[in-house]
């Protein structure tokens, strides 16, 4: 598997098992040793905690690209927290959120960390429901930040907003720095249902093709939030298919 192409799963999959040495066992077991860890399972804000999350990690042999989702329009202090752990763990991405209230001065402290830590940041496109949660808004918000900050692009999330996922990333190219694999079915009132990567919405063969054209050199990471006490099953079949498909 390729160094800058690496495929993990979000944490978030094993909301259910805090115990991280259950949850990296859990991970390994669904055939992945990369994880996205989210705050379910490490707490960024506490630098007491750090050393032991990092700790079992490495013990489990599991590597760490990102961590996320986490909010930018927090205190510095509370974020120079984050950052250390990002500098502590060798992590060099975050999945992160911004509120509309304050954007510019939380944009500059953004970018002021990430520069400072050397790491990127990425805005997780959450929905329609979402205020980034589409194109027209991420176009907007990227007049507004330099290319530290750029795109966590979730390709569920995508297709729940309406949005072409392969369109979303032939325009962010340049701004998306990694990828959530999400696939969702949706119902006629447009309900949606997670489902394995690959047997719903998200067409993984146009997505591999699209990838390697705009070059993408981010991690793949997994996030199926379905069947949270067993998600085990799930994963496994998803790694599988983001395997064929991406690799």
């Amino acid at each position: 598997m390729k160094a800058d192409n690496l495929l993990g799963i979000q944490s978030y999959c094993f909301r259910n098992f805090r115990d991280n040495n259950i949850m990296l066992a859990m991970l390994k077991e669904a055939g992945a040793d990369v994880v996205e860890l989210c705050g379910a399972h490490a707490a960024f804000t506490d630098a007491a905690a750090h050393a032991a999350v990092l700790a079992t990690c490495k013990e489990h042999k599991i590597s760490i690209p990102s961590i996320g989702v986490e909010n930018m329009s927090r205190s510095a202090a509370e974020l120079k927290i984050i950052f250390d752990f990002l500098k502590a763990g060798g992590i060099r991405h975050m999945s992160v959120d911004f509120q509309p209230e304050n954007l510019e001065a939380g944009i500059l402290q953004a970018e002021k960390l990430s520069e400072e830590y050397g790491v990127t940041l990425g805005v997780h496109n959450h929905g329609g429901t979402h205020w980034l949660g589409n194109s027209q808004a991420l176009r907007w918000f990227f007049k507004k930040c330099s290319k530290r900050i750029g795109l966590s692009l979730d390709t569920g999330w995508a297709l729940a907003a309406g949005e072409n996922v392969l369109k979303v990333l032939e325009e962010f190219k340049d701004r998306i720095y990694l990828l959530h694999l999400k696939d969702f079915n949706f119902d006629k009132a447009g309900r949606k249902e997670d489902v394995v990567t690959g047997t719903g919405n998200l067409d993984l063969k146009a997505l591999s093709k699209t990838l390697k054209e705009t070059g993408f050199k981010g991690p793949y990471i997994i996030e199926y939030e379905g069947q949270p006490e067993d998600p085990v099953p799930a994963l496994r079949q998803c790694v599988k298919n983001s395997k064929e498909a991406l690799y």
